[in-house]
């Protein structure tokens, strides 16, 4: 039986030997794309050539793309360990034409890949197509040999693929296998007429072909394109027989050292066994996520990350767990996927302080909290009531740290629902307080902008106690007083991270100096303020790159 990592290193090296670049994963942060918290897919390293923007020194690449799908439109953290394919973090395996090969040879290397490099059976793969896309319906049965009535044609919302409202775009085309009839939903189950596991996706191969217009006139591209993903935690689960992705040995190895932590046999309560996926892909999450430089903070990408570890803790807690244990589980993930990332493995001591940090943190505060719910949940059952009032979400999220999803996670079990405009509105309330308090304490002279970062969640951690050095994500950039999203070379500018070993003085005296570096840049900071005790800036000018 072949593992993951086989999987992985068969695909990268079938590509290579077909002249394709292998290209290794971009960090879990974009890179001058402001569209998109996370990279959600192994084409976004590639979506500047697919624009036409950028050229590279091949036209065939192939990668293994570390992935994060939360927050946003993909927000189904509740989903997360219940169900046998969703996860936070996944690995994309992908293959792609910048205006070289097109819809031939991408349908001829997955078939080709799955049925003779991975065994799958012929018989159980079923292919969908764009409904008007004669040409790859043609090279399913002509050329791979497949009859008419295991390629089937689905509309545009299933089998046309688009980058955005206007730009490159084409029709896909999907492989299935049949999983069989222990899967099925019921007598009404295929292709298109229902969601579940039976006919499970594998690939999606995307024909980028056409340039839409503003008034949604299709035009051929003069060079179209390939764009291809299939999930590794997916494949690994059909190669190796299993019926859900967590019992494939990516994530089993992961839930077999939560069992020997906790104690508790997986198997033997679905509760239980609900907690410990959650753990595996969240310590998955977060592990990547905090070795790419994101830190959990109440702001954008650092507070999904929140959101992901604090659901993991409470987990833990249903698991018997007192003490932190999601940095034990972490490490374990860095260590054991050190084969495919081995410069992650360098980062495990700092991604472990991190994680155990935060974990102290909300550990203080969850049992007080989960108290007062229960309390809640346990009153309005005696009312028959089944909505939680927005004011008691919003005072576990402002008191004790919940996140609005994590409380809905919670309560979702007895039945209930979240009545969120009344959190929203007592969100809003304790904003108008903070402005009138500002008001009154004779702090008008402060920057309207900072007390703006500081209403939108920014907070700013002060680390120079631990060391003089550190990594962090920028959340704010400034330039002469106004928000940018980019600072050139020569900039002046002001810039707030999540965290900072910087020392900020706010007494008129000179603060730290030193230097902020990127990938794309360095700022010489000359100072740090804080212009209000949740917010640290560095103040600088860029002098190599652009930030």
């Amino acid at each position: 039986m072949l593992t993951a990592n086989e999987i992985r290193s068969r695909f990268l090296r079938y590509f290579e030997e077909r002249n394709h670049t292998l290209v290794a994963s971009s960090p879990l942060i974009p890179h001058n794309d402001p569209t998109l918290l996370f990279i959600n897919a192994g084409m976004n390293q590639f979506k500047d050539v697919f624009l036409g923007r950028e050229r590279r020194d091949y036209v065939r690449a192939s990668s293994a793309q570390k992935c994060v799908r939360a927050g946003g439109k993909h927000n189904d953290l509740e989903n997360v360990g219940r169900t046998a394919r969703h996860h936070t973090f996944f690995e994309m395996l992908g293959n792609f034409s910048f205006g070289d090969y097109f819809k031939e040879d991408a349908i001829r290397y997955a078939w080709e890949f799955l049925t003779v490099e991975m065994k799958l059976p012929v018989d159980k793969l079923w292919i969908t197509v764009f409904q008007d896309d004669d040409e790859a319906f043609a090279i399913w049965r002509d050329q791979i040999g497949l009859p008419e009535e295991r390629v089937i044609r689905m509309d545009e919302k299933d089998n046309f693929w688009s980058m955005g409202d206007t730009g490159p775009c084409g029709p896909c085309s999907e492989i299935h296998i049949d999983q069989g009839e222990s899967m099925s939903c019921g007598p009404d189950c295929g292709i298109g007429s229902c969601d579940c596991d039976r006919y499970l996706e594998l690939w999606n191969l995307v024909f980028m072909q056409f340039d839409r217009s503003a008034d949604g006139v299709l035009t051929p591209l003069p060079k179209p394109s390939i764009d291809t993903g299939m999930g590794l935690e997916r494949i690994a689960a059909v190669v190796q027989g299993v019926q859900s992705n967590y019992d494939c040995d990516l994530l089993r190895g992961i839930i077999a050292y939560i069992e020997e932590l906790a104690g508790k046999e997986y198997g033997a309560d679905e509760e239980q066994d609900v907690s410990m996926r959650v753990i595996a892909d969240h310590s998955r999450a977060t592990a990547f996520l905090i070795a790419d430089g994101v830190l959990p903070s109440n702001e954008g990408r650092g507070y999904v990350l929140r959101r992901i570890m604090r659901r993991a803790a409470r987990h833990a807690k249903m698991l018997g767990f007192e003490e932190p244990v999601l940095f034990r589980s972490t490490v374990f993930v860095l260590e054991s996927m050190a084969e495919a990332y081995p410069e992650m493995v360098q980062r495990t001591d700092y991604v472990a302080k991190v994680v155990k940090n935060e974990e102290e943190r909300f550990i203080q505060t969850l049992g007080n909290g989960l108290r007062i719910l229960t309390d809640e949940v346990a009153r309005l059952q005696q009312q028959k009531q089944t909505d939680l009032p927005g004011e008691i979400a919003f005072r576990l999220y402002d008191t004790f740290g919940f996140p609005l999803d994590l409380t809905a996670d919670i309560v979702a079990a007895e039945g209930f629902t979240i009545d969120e405009a009344g959190f929203n509105s007592a969100m809003e309330e304790q904003r108008r307080m903070a402005r009138e308090h500002w008001k009154g304490s004779g702090e008008e002279a402060v920057a309207g902008i900072y007390r703006q970062l500081v209403e939108d969640g920014l907070r700013s951690e002060f680390t120079g106690y631990d060391s003089l050095i550190g990594s962090s994500e920028i959340v704010a950039i400034l330039k002469d007083g106004q928000p940018v999203t980019r600072a050139d070379l020569g900039s002046e500018v002001e810039i707030v991270t999540v965290a900072t070993p910087f020392y900020g003085e706010s007494g008129g005296q000179t603060g730290d100096g030193g230097e902020l570096t990127t990938a794309t840049g360095t700022m010489a900071i000359s100072d740090t303020k804080k212009p209000l005790p949740e917010l640290t800036v560095h103040v600088g000018k860029i002098v190599a790159g652009s930030v």
